[in-house]
């Protein structure tokens, strides 16, 4: 039997593939965990830490393409990670605001010119905008919130323990964990990464594309080892334990590489053509997606085999 890829002949290099993945970025949140003004392991944006919302009654109708240039026109003016949207279309003719957009930034301090700035900015592109309400609020995942969110991610994955461990065993269970967790530090030290170096900040947004990377690391991840389960009832007695995993691997690569494959396909087209609020949504699919297929692959199966070698070597003696 002529097998196309051999991970555990390799897996010493697997490993050591994803420890030159994690290490950087687990470094990478540590230092930003030091030196970030929140001590928070990735840079956050307005949606964790509040801002000021400042809103303008504008006497026209607003297209998309005139927010995109009044986000352009604000980073150049210094006003990063601005959130700009319409929040109200007046159907009274009468009115002379047709439109209300708001702008969401982060606090601005009393003696500022920031909002002086923003309006200047604001009435360029339109010319009769005038400042309907300014007002501060606090961080819409406020602390209650992140504490249940952790919360659902521990019962979550406590969840997957106890059902892979009754599906197959607690090492494999525990062997699926490993790479959730390789695959999150990834993402979220890439991320961490990119915000010391470019500033790019996380919103709400990457926390729903975290999770959505989970369940698909997951998933993949039970495609293989349910092969591995299959395969050890008709070739325990003829193959060692190396073999099968060998073996449940090469039947699974197609499969988990094609959906992978479209999935990114489609994620590229999104991140290259999408609207500027959802790229680093996507950016951190297209990591997650990547990793986690990596990880289904290259670093769950290979974990599993080092616990395993011992327990099945007894049995290819009866080949």
């Amino acid at each position: 039997m002529k097998l196309e890829l051999n991970i555990v002949k390799y897996r010493v290099l697997c490993l050591c593939i994803s420890a030159l993945l994690i290490i950087p970025c687990f470094g990478a949140m540590i230092y930003s965990s030091i030196v970030s003004p929140t001590h928070t392991p990735v840079k956050v944006s307005i949606d964790y830490t509040g801002g000021t919302i400042l809103q303008y009654g504008v006497n026209e109708d607003v297209s998309v393409d005139q927010l995109g240039k009044l986000r352009t026109k604000l980073a150049k003016d210094g006003i990063t990670s601005a959130e700009i949207q319409i929040i109200n279309v007046n159907s009274d003719k009468n009115s002379a605001i047709k439109s209300l957009i708001s702008i969401r930034t982060k606090f601005i301090e009393n003696g500022s010119d920031t909002d002086a700035k923003i309006t200047k900015v604001v009435q360029s592109e339109f010319k009769d905008a005038q400042v309907d309400q300014v007002s501060s609020v606090g961080p819409t995942l406020g602390k209650e919130l992140f504490a249940n969110s952790l919360l659902a991610v521990a019962l979550a994955l406590l969840g997957i323990i106890c059902y892979l461990s009754f599906r197959f065993q607690f090492d494999y269970a525990l062997a699926a964990i490993l790479g959730l967790v390789h695959d999150v530090i990834f993402v979220c030290g890439t991320f961490s990464i990119l915000g010391l170096v470019c500033g790019i900040e996380v919103d709400a947004l990457f926390v729903t594309a975290v999770l959505t990377v989970i369940g698909f690391s997951v998933h993949d991840t039970i495609v293989v080892f349910d092969r591995v389960r299959e395969n050890l009832r008709y070739y325990s007695k003829k193959m060692s334990f190396s073999e099968i995993i060998n073996f449940s691997v090469n039947q699974t690569l197609a499969r988990s590489i094609n959906t992978s494959v479209t999935t990114l396909i489609t994620l590229f087209a999104l991140y290259l053509f999408g609207g500027v609020t959802t790229k680093n949504f996507v950016l951190a699919m297209i990591l997650g997606i990547a990793i986690g297929t990596y990880s289904s692959i290259f670093f769950c199966t290979v974990l599993v085999d080092i616990w395993n070698e011992k327990k099945y070597a007894g049995l290819s003696s009866n080949k």
